[in-house]
Parts: C-alpha cells; structure tokens; sequence
C-alpha cells in the first residue's frame, strides 16, 4: 500500500472507530448503548386552549412544575400572543408563518366546517420545509388543519391525546431512532380543551364540563391526577366569580396539570435519548383558556398564551423577555434555528416554486390553489436573536385576524396592539356575537345568560357582550381587562384614526381581502 493509500486509509479508520470507542467501553461495562444523536433537533408542543396559568407566570395555583423548570432553563416570554383565538386557524398560522386571512384556514378544518389552506402554502409549511432541508417528522396528537398534503409529516405517532404521559411514550421510538438525521417532533394535546362531557357528580343545577377529565376522579394510566378545590382558584377579571364558573375552572386547571407531567416525560426521554442538549423545545397553545370572553374572541384571554423556549446552544438561561412576539413567528423562528432561513428574503432557503411542486407530483390540480397570493416569503420573523435579551428593540406590536371558528360563526374581526393601546375592528358588528357549541352550552356562560341582559359577565354585561361596536379602543396601561372602551371619547379620536391606520396597513401588507370592508358597511 503507498504512503498516500495508506495515510487514507488511517483516517478513514479513526473517523470510523474512534467515535465508536466509548459507546464499545459502556458496552462491556453493561451500560445502555445510546446511538450518537444529530444536532438542532426540535420539539414544538402545542396545548389546546390554554392559558398562561402556569407557576412561571406567577400564577398561585398551577402545578407545573415541569414547564416552569423549562422556563427557568430557557426563555419565557411575557406578552406571547396567538393570532386567532380559533383551532384550526391559529395552527395554520403556527405551521405556515402566514395569517389565516391569507393562508385559506379561515376556520375549523373537520367535520363539515371544511375551511382548508390554499394548495400552494405547500412551500412554506414548517414540516414541508424543514423536511426538505433534511429534518425527519413527526406529529402525535391534534393535527386538525388541511390539506394534509400542504401541512404533511413523513410520520403519524399513536397519541392518546388526553393522555400525554402515553404521548410521550409514544414518541421514544422516533426519538431514539437509529437516524442521523435531525428530528421535528410536533407534540399536539388535546388537553385542556373541553369535552368528555359534564361532572355528575357536582351538585350544582348546572354542571361543569369536565375538560377531558375523566369522570368520577378517576385517572388516566400513568398519570397522577391533581385535583383543584374551587374555592381556592382565582377568577380572573373577564370571567364572573360565581359557583359554576369556579366548578369549570377546577376542572381546567387539572388538565393543565396533566400537561404538565407529559411534558416532564417527554423532558426525561430525551435526556434517556442524549438528545436533550441538542433539542430546541418551544411550549405554547393555540389559543388562551376555552370560556366564554377568551376562546374565539380578540380580548386579551383569547389571545394571550404561554411561550416558552429552550434553546440547548444558548449560554444565558432563566431569562424573562418582554419583547411582543406572536405565533406568525414561529415557523421563521424553528427555521432559522435548523438554518433553513433565508435571512434576505425571510423564506426558507430551500424554497421550491408550488407550481413546480405540483407538476412533479404529478398532479394537474384545477382548484383555486392560491387565492390569487403568492408564498415565498413568511409574514413572521424570527425571535431566535433575541432569546437571551431581556428587552429587546423593536419588538412592541402585535397583530391578530379572526373570521370564522365553526362555519356557522362569521363574526372577522382584525387587532392592532402595542404596549399603549389595542384597537379591535369588529367588521360585522351588526350583527350578535356568535357562540362556539361548547361554549354556549358551558355552565359558566349558561349560569349568567339565564338571569338576562343585564347580568354581569366579568367586566361586561351579557348584552355588552353579545352586542358589540365596530371598534373597541383600550389603553393597556391603565386598563389591562379592556373594560372602558375609548373609541367614542372625543379626547381619543385622533389615537382612534392613527391605530386604524396601523390596521389598514397591516391588512394591505399581509393582502387580507377583508381590507376591502373599509369601503362599505
């Protein structure tokens, strides 16, 4: 062999066996075997309709541990806000980096809702993307968006999703895989939305819902359930303080605390894995807590949500960021972290044209694939930078764009907020504010709306509520709860005009057809 051969030779063998040497040594030793891990891996787990009632936001009496141990070795954000307070639209916008009002889901995707995203979003969708740049994909749990070819995983996991202790586990093959590949786990419960019916056991005429609890205080396997006296839950301002409402939120904050312990499983499978310090981990929800004056509204519990990220590579940790972010940032953000992002034209780098796409699919799609948009570019921008700053610059607006929830709830409504003032446009105000099922039928809702119109509803009446003006002006400094709405006050008609033109601009920039709403009605 000549020198040159066999100088190749010893680098091709030291490359090959000098990693293997300590994983051979934990063999012999009887240690468990783990494979080398890729680097940048991501973990998005993303609640169901819940709210920043988490020991790490100060609230007194979540059990969350697991979440608030993330945040002291990550990055909380402060003022995190979801576009939509609305499933299927606000994970569109979570998956896409672009509004709803642009990206098609104007709604609920199932059932005969039917609202889907535009074909031609395909080139910009986060696991689309991140698959192309050499990422593998998973989802477990609540995918509830379409097309599935737009928003597509390479792979589906089993998920119990009131159960995310069993999600987690679910998802230690995946994450152990014999890949070299990094890894996208989106981790979607089901909790703590509502459903599984009402307590029977409460002994109020109306009875609470049991936000997928399971009845008689039974536990789900492999969870140890906490359970919440209502007496002892604080009632924020928007909600009205009375036995039925407290009995719901009990049940809300057990779920929560169900989360709480998926999450810690999942936490301790990636250690098991060696992953976890090559795992970025964001937590967050689609939307704030499922009662009515939050869920499907603009108001700040619809829209305020918890975020969290873990950034393994980051050298400052337990940081509290006031920067305003919201969920259009998202899928910018985990591509900029994978190196995907094109910084120049905030695309990804790997971008493909969607007529391309599709002509190599071999599919000669008819339908309106586009809405007239073009998608190359997101409408978020990435918080990467920022995630070890405590205030950072330039980060003081937040835009939010509701139009429907179930089919039958047309009610668009556009926001512009910054740290001053919230403007809320409610375009259809003529007509009465719709209900989702679930929360018409809540017994929170049902227990005031019995005694009339004039009942109090938080800081509202049940009529404030129901009937609303087409534009809603609040300062959020002297009044965070939105409870005196300015934009009739004359002192405040000139701060009315500028934020309607902030709105104005950001519907032109976003190309949202409801900018054409200015011109009638």
């Amino acid at each position: 062999m000549r020198h040159s051969k066999l100088t190749r030779f010893v680098a091709r063998t030291r490359k090959t066996i000098v990693p293997l040497l300590p994983f051979a040594l934990a063999g012999l030793l009887g240690a468990p075997v783990a494979a080398p891990a890729a680097e940048r891996n991501i973990v998005l787990f993303v609640t169901d309709d819940e709210s920043p009632t988490l020991g790490c936001y100060g609230d007194p009496v979540a059990v969350s541990p697991a979440i608030d141990a993330l945040a002291a070795d990550g990055t909380l954000f402060r003022h995190a806000f979801a576009t939509t307070a609305s499933c299927s639209a606000s994970r569109s916008v979570i998956l896409s980096g672009i509004h709803n009002h642009k990206n098609g889901q104007y709604g609920h995707q199932h059932h005969y809702h039917k609202f889907a995203a535009f074909y031609d979003l395909v080139s910009l969708t986060l696991p689309r993307v991140l698959a192309k740049g050499g990422y593998r994909t998973a989802i477990a749990g609540k995918f509830h968006v379409a097309p599935e070819e737009v928003f597509h995983f390479e792979t589906t996991l089993r998920a119990a999703a009131r159960n995310p202790v069993q999600m987690a586990e679910n998802c230690r093959e995946f994450i152990m895989a014999d890949d070299d590949r990094p890894f996208f786990l989106y981790f979607a419960t089901s909790d703590p939305h509502r459903g599984g019916g009402v307590d029977t056991d409460s002994k109020l005429d109306l009875k609470p819902n049991l936000f997928g609890n399971r009845p008689h205080r039974q536990s789900y396997p492999g969870v140890k359930e906490v359970f919440f006296d209502p007496k002892a839950v604080p009632v924020p301002a928007f909600l009205p303080d009375t036995p039925e409402c407290r009995e719901e939120l009990a049940q809300y904050y057990q779920a929560c605390a169900r989360i709480d312990q998926g999450l810690a499983r999942l936490v301790a499978i990636l250690k098991e894995a060696g992953v976890y310090d090559k795992t970025l981990i964001v937590f967050t929800s689609d939307h704030g807590i499922a009662f009515p004056g939050a869920k499907t509204t603009v108001y700040e519990p619809g829209l305020r949500v918890p975020f969290v990220v873990r950034n393994p590579y980051a050298k400052r940790r337990g940081v509290v960021c006031d920067a305003m972010i919201s969920h259009v940032d998202i899928t910018p953000s985990l591509l900029d972290f994978a190196g995907l992002l094109d910084h120049t034209t905030n695309g990804p780098k790997n971008w493909e044209d969607p007529a391309r796409y599709w002509r190599r699919r071999g599919e000669n799609l008819r339908e309106n694939r586009n809405g007239g948009h073009r998608f190359e570019r997101y409408q978020g921008r990435s918080w990467l930078g920022i995630l070890e700053q405590d205030d950072p610059p330039g980060w003081d607006v937040v835009y939010a764009s509701h139009t429907f929830h179930e089919i039958q709830m047309y009610y668009p409504m556009r926001v512009v907020r910054d740290r001053q003032f919230k403007l809320i446009w409610n375009i259809a105000h003529p007509l009465p504010y719709p209900f989702a099922s679930d929360l018409w039928a809540a017994s929170t809702w049902q227990a005031q709306y019995r005694k009339g119109p004039d009942a109090p509803y938080g800081v509202r009446t049940v009529h404030q509520y129901i009937h609303r003006p087409a534009f809603e002006l609040y300062d959020m400094q002297t009044d965070p709860d939105e409870a005196h709405n300015l934009a009739d006050d004359p002192k405040y008609a000139d701060v009315l005009q500028r934020y309607k033109q902030k709105l104005k601009q950001f519907q032109k920039d976003t190309e949202d057809p409801w900018i054409l709403k200015w011109q009638y009605e």
